[in-house]
């Protein structure tokens, strides 16, 4: 039932005429406070603990056992570490039925494939052992760090294929469709298509169910997918993989917020299962597993990163760069940035534009004052929605990113000014300038409206958003690394590490230096994150942001909650918690914009604890929040553990 005063399970009488089918894991109907409600069987016992009057199951849905003891396990103990409810975690876990999918017959298990060479692991001091420790069962942890123009999806596969040459199963979870596109097709290529499902939410209901059941009957041992797949029913899991942990579509958006990162992580410590932590970047909480030992990690040589690595050049690095262009730290596309592009456009390689915002100009600001330009009906943010219809017409005025109404005569409210000025370059004007700088050249977007998964080896600009970066066949002759200042001025807790995560995912795409690669950021040489780029060396900079973290006590090094409402239901909530006698709370703080009085109608408290107490932190607020729905409180407040935005 989803309140969490009902979050627990209940005792029902199976009558004898259903009693052939039901199962522990099927589907059933049972009466309820008066209404029918759906419900899973969670075990059969001879009698029950309860004193008083049992009803009946009303009947069975389906036999299927959809919910194994080993799922309904892990479902529990990610609930509890969230502070959630079963039935959230069980909406993810287990997706609607589709009763013709259902009534298939099942297919008969693949063959056992046989175990893969994978020479390309023995590239890292560690990887060949970490591969025989997954073939031999045993539970081995690790966080793989990735070289620059690895094959990854090849080097997944190969990890899966050892799990599944073992007889036991594997679970592959990636951020997004191009992801597991690639990954899918490298373990196809390993173990042959009758063995690797693959899991997506873009999947239509009647064929996502019907892979799912494949994945549950034992039909198939390698399951590759987004982040709901790390609840995949894969029997006897041998590896689990999550890659690029640090990409935000691992987290999930509904309650309970989970992280695909630590819902492997649980799983692993239930099963017994070998799990590893994967990407070019690595996270803060990837460091935490290394540095509490629970973790090993997989690097290569330095020499070995340095001959992979492309040549990464920085802003101010050396007094000669800043000589010859005194305006480098101010311009948006230094002139080291255009001589790196000519010179492997004209190697006839392509080269990768990396730009953190898409649109045209994003954003607008007051050119006499600097004050942010806003509607004048929703106080939402100004910005331009594309340039002028053609040669001759005026500019396209500027409208509102959140109403969509057009402001065709803006007027400062602080300073009474009637001009504006960008604060901020998108992915389209950004490719029309370079259009403009390079003629004759191919310019090709990707972003959200069109995202490529590949571009030929021929010379063209390829300008991307973060996420959306075509692989180039033959790798990129350079990456131009721009904005930066945009990037490292996010107030967010994690700003550095996602610049630099982004930063190296774009990087890795870049061909050796030995064979001309180069990659430009235009941002600081001085600041941590390039300082890490340029010296690929993200585990460094994942063991100082780690440091820093547990120096001002931020999550991982603590666990945190945020717990956001009304000002009025926060208080009730947190005044009524039993919370540990090592909480801190930080706040309350007002989320969004404040009535007349200067009240805010929602805000924020942090509840923070040492990582020890992080499970009796998410107890009481759990209990805390049984407490309300049980007064039956109208007002809702929203519970997170650890957040990636919590600031």
């Amino acid at each position: 039932m989803p309140l969490a005063h009902l979050d627990r399970p209940f005792d029902y009488l199976v009558p004898d005429r259903l009693d052939d089918d039901v199962t522990p894991g099927c589907r059933v109907r049972v009466r309820f406070a008066g209404k029918v409600v759906d419900g899973y069987v969670l075990e059969r016992v001879e009698e029950s603990a309860h004193p008083g009057r049992l009803a009946y199951l009303d009947r069975v849905v389906s036999s299927e056992p959809v919910l194994p003891p080993a799922t309904a396990a892990l479902a529990r103990a990610v609930a509890d570490r969230y502070a959630g409810m079963l039935v959230d975690v069980l909406r993810l876990a287990i997706p609607p039925r589709h009763a013709r999918a259902e009534a298939e017959p099942p297919r008969d298990p693949a063959p056992v494939p046989e175990r893969p060479a994978a020479l390309g692991w023995d590239r890292y001091p560690r990887g060949r052992i970490f591969l025989d420790a997954v073939h031999a069962g045993r539970p081995a942890h690790a966080v793989w760090q990735a070289l620059p123009g690895e094959d990854w999806p090849r080097r997944l596969a190969e990890a899966a294929a050892t799990a599944a040459a073992a007889g036991r199963g594997a679970v592959v979870v990636v951020p997004d469709h191009r992801d597991l596109a690639r990954v899918h097709a490298a373990c196809v290529e390993l173990v042959g298509a009758d063995d690797v499902v693959a899991l997506s939410a873009d999947l239509g209901p009647a064929e996502r169910y019907r892979r799912w059941l494949a994945v549950l009957r034992g039909s198939a041992r390698v399951v590759v997918g987004t982040r709901a797949t790390a609840f995949a029913p894969v029997a006897d899991p041998g590896l689990l993989v999550v890659w690029d942990d640090g990409d935000d579509l691992h987290a999930e958006q509904r309650s309970p917020y989970a992280h695909a990162r630590d819902v492997l992580a649980q799983r692993a410590h239930l099963s017994g299962a070998a799990l590893l932590v994967a990407g070019f970047a690595r996270t803060a909480e990837a460091q935490l597993l290394v540095d509490s030992h629970w973790a090993h990690e997989i690097v290569a040589p330095r020499d070995a990163v340095r001959a992979a690595a492309p040549r990464v050049t920085a802003i101010g690095e050396d007094d000669t760069q800043l000589a010859r262009d005194p305006a480098a730290r101010a311009a948006r596309l230094p002139s080291v940035a255009f001589e790196a592009a000519r010179g492997a456009l004209s190697a006839g390689a392509p080269v990768l534009v990396q730009v953190p915002r898409r649109g045209y100009v994003p954003g607008l600001a007051c050119a006499s004052c600097r004050e942010p330009a806003r509607c004048r009906r929703c106080a939402g943010p100004l910005a331009l929605p594309g340039p002028a219809g053609g040669r001759g017409e005026a500019a396209r005025p500027a409208a509102c990113r959140w109403c969509g109404a057009t402001e065709a005569a803006f007027r400062c409210p602080s300073c009474g000014s009637r001009r504006l000025r960008a604060t901020a370059i998108g992915a389209r004007r950004t490719a029309e300038e370079l259009g403009r700088a390079f003629p004759g050249v191919a310019v090709r977007t990707s972003g959200a409206g069109e995202v490529l998964a590949t571009v030929p080896a021929q010379p063209a600009l390829v300008v991307a958003t973060p996420g959306a970066e075509p692989v180039a066949e033959d790798g990129y002759g350079a990456a131009l690394l721009l904005d930066g200042r945009v990037l490292l001025a996010r107030p967010d807790l994690r700003a550095a590490e996602e610049a630099l995560r982004r930063w190296l995912t774009a990087a890795a795409l870049v061909r050796p230096a030995g064979r001309g690669g180069r990659v430009v950021v235009v941002a600081e040489s001085g600041l941590t994150p390039v300082q890490a780029l340029v010296r690929w060396d993200p585990a460094w900079h994942a063991a100082a942001e780690l440091a820093g973290r547990t120096e001002l006590g931020f999550p991982p090094a603590v666990r945190m909650a945020t717990v956001d409402g009304s000002p009025a239901a926060v208080a009730d909530l947190v005044d009524g918690a039993r919370l540990p006698e090592s909480a801190e709370i930080l706040g309350p703080v007002p989320l969004g914009e404040v009535d007349e009085e200067g009240v805010a109608e929602r805000e924020r408290v942090l509840v923070r604890v040492p990582r020890p107490d992080g499970r009796a932190l998410a107890a009481a607020l759990a209990e805390a929040q049984a407490v309300r729905t049980a007064r039956k409180e109208a007002e809702a407040v929203r519970v997170r553990l650890d957040p990636l935005d919590m600031l």
